[in-house]
């Protein structure tokens, strides 16, 4: 078929099989937006923001597994898109992003609304495209989404100039790629597990450590046969948080900065660390020299480059954690017995027992954590819950009992503010019958507060509890702890009135001061069919505890000041 590369773009995306594309128009990209309008095959969400956008498409990609896409213009609409990609990039999430560029004749000259998206955006994408011939424009847009979604997932750019979204050429959209030098995903080599398998069975505390790649890979259902058939305790990362499900009693809790005592306990004492999709990252492992000295290394990653990065790995295996798990469990099935890791299960317990992850409650004023439990007694599985950054993301992740994976949605690796409301929007427009909540803070709310327009238009009906402490929550933790209370431009008592900001975007809003008004302003925002807002007064001075120092080791960390009453530990 002859047509412009405006329309083949449109055509690459219904080929695709998308549904729902996240945007903002502008004069290079116009020929594009001139095709959306023409076309019925999937539907186009206008955002007020260009980072929005991203997050919308990052949030509906973390909710279904599909390649989230989101279009941009050029120059400043680029620029704008970039925080967007880096947030997908560092959390390996699949995305196309298209972006319009300034006709090729004027590339190199400083043009209206010229920038190198290429040269920007190379070291946040797994691959970027500037699209120079129309021929090549088909192939591209199917390999786009191919190095997005296949391997370890990650955005892809796919930059066009105007003039090329004008051109007529011929559109044969490719039923396959040919990328000699690009392997998608490794094969899983029986030797390595094989090595793995003896490794386990000879283990006296072997321990599962769950990453964000469990989650991209479906592991789950194999990760809890694997903790079932051979009793191995397991924590879980930020980013895995519902791969074990919060009953599991295998499962201890997540680990890192802000982990469970009971977790980070158990990487510093354990003598096997079995890391299925999980990378190391500074959050878990503390003080690298002192992480995990007992034990020795199991990595199961589906990118050979994270393998012995940072820590030193014993046995390696490349490949997609679900093949290589489901080739474990028959290795091990019949080898292992529920008795013999049972003295380290015992001595978890005992850490688990002495400090729980717990908080203590107030009936003068609400404490954070029992907004997050409420919202877990109330809506449990059926809640898809996002998050912005900071305590109420911590707290989130601490007290929320996530029951599946991809119920969590946040930004775990560049830890990006105001990624939390786009991408409960995309979340709900992936999931229209669930329940999506972004617990966010005064600070986070405001950095894409003009997204409850774009809410309130398209009807995504999404609920955010601002845990409002009048405060940029956990950098004054830090100033409190480290700076000894210099709380240096983190003192946000000036504010917006929250419930008339919603009401004047045509969403809902509360005010809530007790558990009681919280109780009923939720109850009435699900029944509700609008964006709302529940701006909750929290205890000022909480702090998200445990808490292991910068550069300290997992053993070292801050705890509550008293443990459980019935251990009698201070």
């Amino acid at each position: 078929m002859k047509m412009n590369g405006a329309q083949m773009v449109c055509e690459a995306l219904v080929a695709e099989g998308v549904k729902t594309v996240f945007g903002y128009p502008g004069g290079a990209i116009m020929n594009v937006y001139d095709a959306i309008y023409k076309q019925d095959g999937f539907e186009h969400i206008l955002n007020r923001h260009e980072q929005a956008s991203v997050h919308a498409a990052d949030g509906y990609a973390r909710a279904n597994g599909e390649v989230g896409v989101a279009m941009v213009t050029s120059g400043p609409g680029f620029t704008n898109a970039v925080t967007g990609l880096a947030t997908a990039y560092m959390d390996s999430i699949p995305l196309v992003v298209i972006s319009g560029q300034v006709p090729q004749m004027l590339l190199g000259t400083d043009g209206f609304q010229e920038i190198d998206a290429i040269g920007i955006s190379r070291p946040c994408t797994k691959h970027n495209y500037l699209v120079r011939d129309i021929a090549d424009l088909p192939r591209i847009l199917k390999e786009a989404f191919h190095i997005a979604r296949t391997g370890r997932p990650g955005p892809v750019l796919v930059d066009i100039p105007k003039d090329i979204t004008a051109e007529i050429g011929e559109f044969v959209y490719p039923d396959s790629v040919e990328l000699p030098s690009y392997m998608d995903v490794p094969k899983v080599e029986a030797v390595d597990i094989n090595a793995a398998v003896e490794a386990i069975l000879v283990a006296k505390k072997p321990l599962l450590y769950i990453g964000g790649g469990a989650v991209l890979s479906n592991a789950s259902d194999a990760i809890r046969k694997l903790a079932e058939i051979t009793q191995i305790p397991a924590v879980e990362t930020l980013m895995a948080l519902g791969v074990m499900g919060a009953d599991n009693p295998l499962r201890l809790g997540m680990l890192g900065m802000h982990g469970s005592y009971a977790s980070n306990m158990a990487m510093s004492e354990t003598d096997l660390i079995i890391s299925l999709g999980a990378r190391f990252d500074d959050r878990v492992t503390g003080k690298l020299s002192e992480f995990a000295k007992y034990a020795k290394v199991i990595h199961v990653d589906i990118d050979p480059a994270n393998i012995s990065k940072l820590v030193a790995v014993d046995y390696p295996i490349v490949g997609d954690v679900t093949e290589a798990v489901e080739m474990m469990i028959p290795a091990l099935e019949g080898k292992v017995n529920g008795e013999q890791y049972a003295d380290w299960r015992e001595v978890l317990a005992r850490y688990e027992a002495l400090y729980p992850q717990s908080f203590e409650d107030s009936d003068e004023v609400i404490k954070p954590q029992w907004v997050i439990e409420r919202l877990g007694e109330t809506l449990g599985e059926q809640a898809i819950i996002t998050s912005d950054v900071g305590q109420h993301q911590m707290w989130a992740a601490q007290h929320f009992p996530f029951d599946r994976p991809r119920q969590w949605i946040n930004s775990g690796g560049l830890g990006t503010m105001g990624f939390g409301l786009p991408a409960a929007m995309g979340a709900k427009k992936a999931f229209p019958n669930k329940t999506v909540i972004n617990v966010t803070g005064d600070g986070s709310i405001l950095m894409n507060v003009q997204e409850l327009v774009t809410a309130s238009e398209y009807k995504i009906p999404v609920i955010n509890v601002i845990l409002n402490n009048h405060f940029l929550g956990m950098v004054r933790q830090w100033q409190t702890f480290f700076y000894e209370e210099r709380y240096a431009e983190t003192d946000l008592t000036f504010q917006p009135n929250f419930k008339a900001l919603a009401e004047a975007c045509h969403g809902i809003g509360y005010d809530v001061t007790t558990k009681e008004e919280f109780d009923a302003a939720l109850k009435d925002a699900i029944e509700q069919d609008k964006v709302a807002f529940i701006n909750i007064q929290v205890a000022r001075f909480e702090n998200v505890l445990p808490m292991v120092p910068a550069n300290a080791a997992l053993n070292s960390m801050m705890l509550p000041k008293i443990a459980n009453p019935d251990k009698g530990e201070k």
